[in-house]
Order: C-alpha cells, then sequence, then structure tokens
C-alpha cells in the first residue's frame, strides 16, 4: 500500500491567496504547499489505485506528483473542498465507481451519495455506489470501511482502507471534531498510518467565535469551535488510537511559521509504504 499525501490543507490551503502572513510567507520561500484534502492509495499488489476525496486542486496535484489515475474513489462529505474536484472527471476518465455513505443527512435531506449522484449527473464515466457506514467493501483489492465522525452540521466520514493480504492499515479521521463515536474508534484503532484532522494549534481557540471544547485533563481545547480538532485534540485521539504513525493533514495557514512545519504537520507530497 503506497499512500500519497496529494493534499494536506484546509479550505484555503497554504499559501493562502492574497496572503503574506509569515506562514503563507514561509511555504513559498521553502517551496512547499498544502493544497485542498485528498489523498491516493495504490495497491502495487493489483496495479489499481484509490482515491480519497476529490480536492478543487485535482488536476494540478495529479501532474505534480505524477500518481496514477484512479479506478475507484471515496467521498467523505459534500464540502467543496473534498467534492468539487469530481468535475475534473470530465474527457478523463471513461469509468470510474464512486463510493460514498447511503445515511440520510437531516440537514440536506440526502445521503452523501445520492448529493454526488444529483450535482455530478452529467458525468457518464462516474457510478456512484450507495455504501453502508461500518460495512467494508472491496475496492482496489483494499478493504474500505466508512466510519461517521463528528463534523456539524453536515454528516461526515472516516475511511479506513485495509490491505486484506499483508494487514497493512491506514486510517483516516475525516474532517472531525474530537467526539469521534466510540464505534468509529475501534474501527479506526491500531492503523499502521493515521491521518489525523488537526486544523489549528489549540492556543488559537481563544479567537474562535465559541472558543474550544472536549478540554483534556490539563484544560486544552481538543476541537476548534465545533467542526475540526486542534492539534492536540489530533494528538490525543492518535495516542488512543494506538496509531503506529501519525500525520495531521487538514492544516490552516494560522498555525505560527515557527510551528507550520514541524512534526508531525504534513505537506503535500509525502509518501508512504504500508506492508
Amino acid at each position: 500500500m503506497r499512500v500519497t499525501l496529494l493534499g494536506t490543507g484546509d479550505t484555503t490551503g497554504t499559501p493562502t491567496v492574497g496572503c503574506d502572513c509569515d506562514t503563507c510567507e514561509t511555504a513559498r520561500e521553502r517551496g512547499v504547499e498544502r493544497t485542498r484534502f485528498s489523498v491516493h492509495v495504490e495497491n502495487a499488489r493489483t496495479g489499481e489505485s484509490l482515491l480519497i476525496d476529490f480536492s478543487p486542486d485535482f488536476r494540478y496535484q495529479f501532474l505534480r506528483d505524477e500518481v496514477a489515475l484512479p479506478d475507484a474513489a471515496v467521498v467523505t462529505h459534500i464540502h467543496f473542498d473534498h467534492l468539487d474536484g469530481l468535475g475534473n472527471a470530465f474527457r478523463v476518465f471513461d469509468s470510474l465507481s464512486v463510493y460514498a455513505a447511503d445515511e440520510t443527512d437531516p440537514e440536506t435531506g440526502e445521503s452523501v451519495a445520492e448529493t454526488v449522484r444529483s450535482d455530478y449527473h452529467y458525468l457518464d464515466p462516474i457510478t456512484v455506489h450507495p455504501t453502508t457506514p461500518f460495512e467494508p467493501v472491496r475496492v482496489c483489492g483494499f478493504d474500505v470501511t466508512l466510519v461517521p465522525v463528528d463534523h456539524p452540521p453536515l454528516v461526515c466520514y472516516g475511511v479506513v482502507v485495509e490491505d486484506p493480504k499483508t494487514g497493512a492499515k491506514l486510517s483516516i479521521t475525516g474532517d472531525t471534531s474530537y467526539d469521534v463515536p466510540d464505534r468509529s474508534r475501534e474501527a479506526l484503532a491500531e492503523p499502521d498510518l493515521l491521518l489525523a484532522d488537526g486544523i489549528v494549534p489549540a492556543d488559537l481557540c481563544e479567537y474562535h467565535p465559541i472558543g474550544g471544547r472536549h478540554e483534556g485533563p490539563d484544560g486544552v481545547p481538543r476541537t476548534f469551535g465545533t467542526k475540526h480538532m486542534t492539534r492536540e485534540g489530533a494528538l490525543a485521539l492518535a495516542a488512543e488510537l494506538g496509531a503506529d504513525r501519525t500525520r495531521l493533514v487538514h492544516l490552516a495557514h494560522y498555525y505560527p511559521a515557527d510551528e507550520a512545519f514541524a512534526e508531525p504537520l504534513a505537506i503535500d507530497g509525502e509518501q508512504y509504504v504500508l506492508d
């Protein structure tokens, strides 16, 4: 299992367009970036690859990192920075299977699968496969499982990708607060690699309109507002899950420049081989 981090940034990415903050300037000086979220998972045994989420930066990411076009894909939720890159499938794919949750979202009245199908009805190569959370599906030679997480007001899912031959396991929290349900934590547990949402450091919660939530024993917030984990929350979750290796993703440019590129914060283009 070869994992390539195509996009490790939040909605605006780093550098952010029109921003001259120290973090964005440092990224430019170092020649590094965090485009909108997407992960490429290659099965070297079968010669197939799986894409997790369609970044709006899809075209650029695939040209930059020179990875194979996916044979199938998963959509975790319908926010534009995870879905709108699907439009790039036009005149690029002959066929593409897209897996998305079949649970109805009370906020939209549709499941993620239904929204993907309706929003991209004009893409003939796309076949949407409604997928039941916690029920693994065999995709590209991997067992892929959607797990509910907490990203109000919309439903959102983490993803577990396991190789049934080698036992290699990739867990992705998806966009989530620290309040990940117990059953989902069980499914995500003991990964070889964990990609965890850690949008900002906890001390920035004081600048959020509603502050932070889910404070740890030390009083440090593990959730920034309501939708995303802090760095400290993501690392606490990683410890609880027993992750062998952790990379923080969905990162904002609000990290101070002297912290923004330190371990374990990921940048685009990182690759990991799990076997």
